[in-house]
């Protein structure tokens, strides 16, 4: 590996936000490079079939270049992008989008929709920080693992979280260093609805008096929650206030949603809000259709459709999300919205809410995709298939079998812009097939 920096021209942006380059025979991904640029670059690892390095010095700045807004940026592993314009980033994703699809799953979309974009600034209402006390700095750090992941970034600020957390992080690093359990507390669970924010301490060790009530004073000072997790995540309990409620309401379909610390809920409030008009758009559920929703977590997208539809069935593979969702279904006055827990990992053909007839489905699953079900939404009844991804390869894998296999079109696709700043991403799929009744 040479010691001295390499200069090359950046050719492309890999799909983790790295400037790609040619050095000899091999490609080279570079941290901190854009597209156009010609950089100095410091070689950090080599691979049988690539290598990996990190920008030294920038000799000719790509126009789409900004000044980062985080100082903490290129240190912290949170964001990989904001050197990059807004609009670029967009267009960035949408590529990766659009090529993903093609060289995996060999299928086009016949419309490419505009991406749905929101704020790109303490968006963040879900986050877990990590938490380490540096014996040697006589401090706490709080905040993202740095880039290489090892380390815990020496954070005073951040610019992608709720701004009712980011500008706790140093009361916090201090708070914490100020217990006797400060070697004990590996990391803060961040969750935020609407109204109201938490913090879940995980402490590995019972916390004293002393450290009990500096965390009671520190709610009440800031009127974040604070909760305690001693073990797993069924020990998070509430320490101050006695009982908290944390919630969102979806405001078009007039309806209020709650959740739990440790739920799982899209990250951006706004940007989640305009993927439940634009997948209610898209399944277009009518007042005679039966939906399914597969991954329907605490019913972000299910009670949305029962409004609209006649009925709609959620299945969901951790069942305190189910009982979550049937509470918020009840809540709102919703009853024809049933719920199931279902492994869909697993063969769920003898599944009694698999053998109902269905006329239209939506797809929300995790990276792994929706592979194993695919089979069973082909052999029902359903013409219409909304497939919500957060990882663009499950979703061209999953839309070539749709596609090459199960015979429908992919009508159109699109990126969510639900994480600014960073390469991850969220798309929309639509899918159809001729209707058994047309």
């Amino acid at each position: 590996m040479p010691q001295d920096p390499i200069e090359v021209t950046i050719d492309d942006l890999s799909h983790d936000g790295r400037g790609v380059a040619t050095w000899g025979e091999k490609k080279v991904f570079i941290h901190g490079a854009l597209p156009g640029e010609r950089v100095l670059a410091r070689l950090t690892d080599r691979k049988r079939s690539y290598d990996e390095g990190e920008t030294v010095e920038v000799l000719e700045a790509s126009p789409d270049r900004v000044e980062p807004r985080c100082p903490h940026f290129g240190q912290c592993g949170g964001c990989s992008l904001q050197h990059l314009d807004g609009g670029s980033q967009i267009e960035s994703k949408q590529n990766t989008l659009l090529q993903t699809l093609e060289r995996i799953g060999k299928v086009i979309p016949i419309e490419i929709w505009d991406p749905l974009t929101g704020p790109s600034w303490h968006y963040r209402r879900k986050a877990r920080l990590s938490v380490r006390y540096v014996h040697k700095k006589e401090r706490v750090l709080v905040g993202f693992r740095e880039r290489y992941g090892r380390f815990v970034a020496d954070m005073q600020e951040c610019h992608v979280l709720d701004s009712r957390i980011a500008e706790q992080l140093s009361g916090l690093s201090q708070l914490i260093f100020s217990m006797h359990a400060r070697s004990s507390i590996p990391q803060l669970e961040v969750a935020c609805g609407d109204e109201s924010c938490a913090l879940v301490f995980r402490h590995l060790e019972p916390l004293s008096k002393s450290d009990l009530e500096k965390l009671r004073g520190f709610a009440r000072e800031t009127g974040i929650a604070v909760l305690l997790q001693p073990k797993g995540p069924a020990t998070i309990h509430c320490l101050e206030p006695e009982s908290l409620e944390l919630g969102f309401k979806v405001p078009d379909y007039d309806l209020n949603m709650v959740f739990e610390p440790a739920d799982f809920v899209q990250v951006n409030a706004e940007i989640n809000l305009s993927m439940i008009a634009r997948v209610m758009a898209l399944l277009d559920p009518g007042v005679d259709d039966r939906v399914l929703d597969l991954f329907c977590g605490l019913g972000n997208f299910t009670l949305p459709i029962a409004t609209r539809a006649f009925e709609v069935v959620g299945i969901e593979g951790d069942s305190e999300l189910v009982n979550r969702a049937k509470a918020n279904a009840a809540r709102n006055n919703l009853e024809n919205a049933r719920f199931h827990a279902a492994d869909l990992n697993q063969d769920p053909s003898a599944a009694p809410w698999l053998r109902e007839p269905y006329d239209k489905v939506l797809v929300d699953p995790p990276r792994s995709g929706a592979e194993f079900i695919l089979p069973h939404i082909a052999a029902s009844s359903a013409f219409r298939v909304v497939y919500v991804s957060c990882h663009p390869a499950s979703l061209a894998r999953d839309a070539g079998i749709l596609v090459h296999q199960f015979g429908f079109r992919l009508l159109g696709a699109g990126v969510i812009d639900m994480f600014p700043h960073t390469s991850h991403f969220e798309s929309i799929a639509l899918f159809e097939r001729k209707r058994q009744d047309a």
